[in-house]
């Protein structure tokens, strides 16, 4: 795949706030469920969510041994849908922070459910997806069971605890010894389930089958061959492997769990039972078991719809802003929101407060950009006086209820610089008032009790330097965009760039535009110094310029000068060039924002996650980044983060994938007592596999006759990932704190991570391995030496790994960070015949001699399968059940 030209993901403070579900004495509360807007109404949907939620919450109550069920959940409506008395309006929630989406595919024929995981073992999930037909479609329950009973009990173990799937799509079989016996098994759990190993062949609905051949090259089953569990098990185990057969009815444990299996969960969970990994969870340590055969709560639904958006910017304008050219600076960042990066037809509203706090603007609908415009005029210029944030806060509330009686779902902007003593006077009105705040700290004596505000209610958490040549404080304005789903009507950021440019001297730049972006389309320049623009000259793909004179400047705000294209924007690279002639050096930026080209086609989207917000030394922070087109991941990229300290240099770093082709992912060992700032650039990007995760269900039924699914239609690589060529795009993340660290100097405490996609395979009498470079500190910099260990017991290897036969590395040097390692080796002291396995893990050392965690545990198997294939003859002509297109 070609290498995208840029993409910038701008981490400013922490992102998209995770799952708010409380678990109260074994019950699920808070469980947010979310329609995508684009969907046309249609009330089954409800009706099939709380009928697959019910059904559901017993199973789970059984399946956890009558320790957890869902107790509250809450239901989005799309804003389009027609009101009905029983819906209530959204407070805190919003599409964006639900725990369960229903949305349409990412594939055609995809409607797999799947859950989106960044992390590791043990740590919760991103989001549920179900499509609509999932829901709809009664004829999919051959396919995977009851959508209620098995399916979302799935997903959400993925989901809240963090285990993985005990299939394995792309490893389906791996060589077992039994009685010291060599078989070809498939890889499941538990390994009791029975079955028979076939390969179908169909055309249109009529299907042959036969039994599996041995492939002579990878000793195991030839490509295509399925493992067909029998209907019919005494299994009960496992939810995580195949949840649609009928005797499954609980997690594997330690007494069922395959260890040998080439499974996901193995492989993240050390090899970990799926039931192991729940009862080490906050969940199970803070629950008991209910000493009863039911859950003892029915679930209940709350109906929440959505409605207009509701904006009240709330600014400080007290002595400090005085400072730093701050007042100038908040005028340019608010500026740019209003104009470019609130959604049309929100409703905004503007407040100032210093010691009081005084309405600027009423609230207004954004129907005509006369709107935003005449919304502009009302921002401040000047600053004085004391700091009352909950005067301000009040004010905003008064402001909103010129739309609404109440305050559920409206939001408020607060922006400060200083501290207040008298936060904790309103903590309690802000937490019960139903809006979102969403918190602008700005330079390094904003006050610390902000953040308490966003975290009671949902909202993001910014944190903006003064630093001369960040755009951090527009790059936060720009991230607070609406969490409706509505992605083609949201603002996407293309470009954040600055820089102190000397007199007479250039700031030179690309920015591209992408084929799904063009719309609303504005260039703006800003400068910190001058009252008059600097020279610019932008030109488009096709050799169009624009000049200083094409860009308006506002009488209002000399310090900004925007262009707005007209139409859609041609798609390619446009050239900026920015000559300083100033008198002296200034700051001089660039900020590009777009919006979808087209309905039809989703944009380019990025979205970012932090592991914690708030952290304790030495545990390090991780930052998780995807990018996708709708639910089309975006692959093949290099991410670059820059951590911008509250004080001190800013410190770059390249993300790199963990290994497995999941997700990007970088551990930051950055150590503040405060908020850090974060800036992502990427180079294309990887994305978190979206791929299939639900194999079709195959069915002994009677004597020897199968019942089957037809095969959905084979899907290419090219299908599954967007293929867009270069394109730009900036997001803005989030602000951490780390805590309890210690002053002055410390020492190296950060091992390298722990490799996670060891392989191993033989070639001829030789063993080769592969896996990605760790880091010095975790996946940061180079480890000095790698630690090889091989063994004929793959517990051996998990549990006593000192101690296993050790695998001579002198030549091995190892690679930079995200690197691809290969290393092949002849065996000492080991016979290589005939049903010869050997089990392979590696660690990797740094240069302070701290030592990664063990990885995970491979086998390379020397197995030369018979001619004849083990199962017994299968009937030719088979039962099919179409699947749905």
């Amino acid at each position: 795949m070609r290498v995208f030209k840029s993409l910038v993901l701008l981490f400013l403070v922490p992102v998209v706030k995770g799952s708010r579900v409380q678990l109260k004495n074994g019950g699920y509360e808070d469980i947010v469920i979310a329609i995508n807007p684009e969907l046309p109404e249609d009330h089954n949907i409800i009706r099939n969510i709380q009928d697959m939620v019910k059904e559901a919450s017993t199973y789970l109550f059984n399946a956890t041994k009558q320790r957890f069920f869902f107790k509250a959940v809450k239901i989005i409506i799309p804003l389009h849908w027609l009101p009905k008395p029983e819906y209530l309006s959204v407070k805190t929630e919003s599409y964006d922070k639900a725990d369960v989406i229903v949305a349409n595919p990412f594939l055609k024929y995809g409607d797999n459910p799947y859950t989106l995981q960044y992390g590791g073992c043990g740590e919760k999930g991103r989001y549920i997806h179900f499509t609509p037909n999932f829901l709809l479609n009664d004829t999919l329950y051959n396919i995977y069971g009851s959508r209620g009973t098995k399916v979302f009990v799935h997903e959400w173990a993925h989901l809240r605890w963090g285990v993985f799937d005990e299939y394995n799509n792309d490893a389906p079989f791996y060589v077992s010894v039994n009685s010291g016996k060599e078989t070809v098994e498939a890889t499941r759990c538990s390994a009791d389930i029975t079955g028979k190993y076939i390969v179908q062949s169909c055309t249109g609905n009529s299907c042959t089958t036969r039994e599996c051949e041995y492939d002579q090259q990878t000793k195991l089953y030839e490509a295509g061959c399925k493992f067909v569990p029998e209907k019919t098990q005494n299994a009960p185990a496992s939810i995580m492997y195949m949840q649609s057969l009928p005797s499954v009815v609980e997690f594997c444990d330690q007494s069922t769990h395959n260890k040998k299996a080439t499974n996901m969960q193995n492989k993240m969970c050390n090899y970990k039972s799926t039931w192991e990994v729940i009862m080490n969870s906050t969940d199970f340590s803070n629950t008991s078991p209910i000493n009863s055969a039911s859950p003892p709560f029915e679930t209940s639904f709350s109906l929440l719809q959505t409605k207009d958006r509701v904006v009240c910017l709330v600014l400080d304008v007290s002595g400090s802003m005085d400072r730093y050219n701050r007042i100038n600076r908040l005028y340019q960042a608010a500026e740019i929101f209003l104009l470019q990066i609130i959604e049309m037809d929100s409703w905004v509203g503007i407040v100032t407060f210093e010691s009081t706090a005084q309405i600027t603007c009423n609230l207004r609908q954004i129907v005509t950009e006369n709107v935003r415009h005449d919304l502009t005029k009302c921002l401040p210029t000047s600053a004085g006086g004391g700091t009352n944030i909950c005067a301000g806060v009040r004010k905003g509330f008064e402001v909103i209820k010129q739309k609404y009686s109440n305050l559920d779902g409206s939001e408020i902007v607060l922006l400060t610089v200083g501290e207040d003593s008298g936060m904790s006077n309103c903590l309690s009105e802000v937490k019960n008032s139903g809006s979102i705040i969403h918190t602008v700290a700005w330079g390094p004596n904003a006050a610390p009790e902000l953040e308490q505000f966003s975290d009671m209610t949902g909202g993001l958490k910014f944190y903006a330097t003064d630093t001369v040549d960040s755009n951090g404080l527009i790059d936060a304005f720009s991230g607070i965009s609406s969490g409706s789903g509505s992605i083609s009507e949201q603002p996407i950021q293309l470009e954040s760039t600055a820089q102190s440019v000397a007199v007479k001297q250039w700031m030179n730049g690309t920015v591209t535009v992408d084929s799904t972006v063009g719309k609303d389309t504005f260039f703006v320049v800003t400068w910190d110094r001058s009252t008059s623009p600097p020279d610019i000259l932008l030109r488009d793909p096709k050799g169009k310029e624009y000049r200083t004179s094409n860009f308006t400047v506002s009488d209002l705000n000399l310090r900004t000068a925007q262009l707005n294209i007209a139409g859609t924007a041609e798609v390619g690279d446009w050239l900026h060039w920015i000559q300083n002639n100033h008198t002296e050096s200034q700051v001089i930026s660039m900020i590009v924002t777009s919006r979808a080209a087209s309905l039809a086609a989703p944009p380019v989207t990025v979205k970012a996650q932090m592991n914690k917000d708030t952290n304790n030394f030495p545990n390090p922070m991780v930052i998780y980044a995807e990018v996708s087109q709708g639910f089309l991941p975006v692959l093949g990229a290099t991410v670059m983060a820059t951590v911008e300290p509250q004080t001190g240099s800013a410190v770059e770093l390249r993300l790199l994938d963990d290994g497995s082709g999941n997700l990007i992912i970088t551990f930051l060992t950055f150590l503040s007592t405060h908020f850090v700032v974060c800036i992502l650039e990427c180079l294309c990007t990887l994305l978190p596999n979206l791929s299939l995760r639900h194999e079709q269900l195959f069915f002994f039924l009677g004597a020897g006759e199968i019942k089957m699914n037809a095969p959905r239609p084979e899907t290419s690589n090219e299908e599954i990932q967007a293929n867009l060529g270069s394109f730009n795009r900036v997001a803005t993340g989030g602000s951490f704190v780390v805590k309890n660290v210690p002053s002055g100097g410390i020492t190296d405490m950060f091992p390298p991570c722990k490799i996670t996609d060891l392989e191993a395979e033989f070639e001829e009498d030789k063993i080769h391995l592969s896996w990605t470079a760790p880091g010095n500190d975790f996946d940061v910099g180079q480890a000095d030496r790698y630690i090889i260990k091989m063994s004929e017991s793959l517990l051996d290897l998990r549990n006593t790994f000192e101690n296993a036969t050790s695998v001579n590395t002198s030549s091995l040097v190892p690679k930079p960070a995200g690197t691809k390692e290969s290393f092949q080796f002849k065996p000492e002291n080991v016979t290589i015949e005939n049903s010869t396995i050997i089990y392979f893990a590696i660690r990797a050392i740094d240069n302070a001699s701290l030592t990664s965690e063990v990885s995970n545990v491979v086998q390379a198997a020397q197995f030369v399968p018979p001619k004849e294939s083990l199962p017994d003859t299968l009937p030719t002509e088979v039962i099919t059940n179409s699947v749905p297109k």
